[in-house]
């Protein structure tokens, strides 16, 4: 079996990144306003719900 040639302290580096990046991506979709049109859609929705 070949012997990995990527040190545990780069592999741990590596991982820290790809966490910090997606954290990153994540949060920014959380900040994202919401599109009118998706908010209408969800109006009309609500609406139905206590029409009933």
């Amino acid at each position: 079996m070949a012997k990995s040639t990527v040190s545990e302290n780069t592999r741990t580096n590596l991982r820290r990144q790809i966490d910090e990046n997606l954290r990153r991506a994540y949060q920014e979709e959380l900040e994202r306003e919401v599109p009118d049109k998706f908010r209408e859609l969800l109006d009309q929705l609500r609406g139905k719900e206590t029409s009933k």
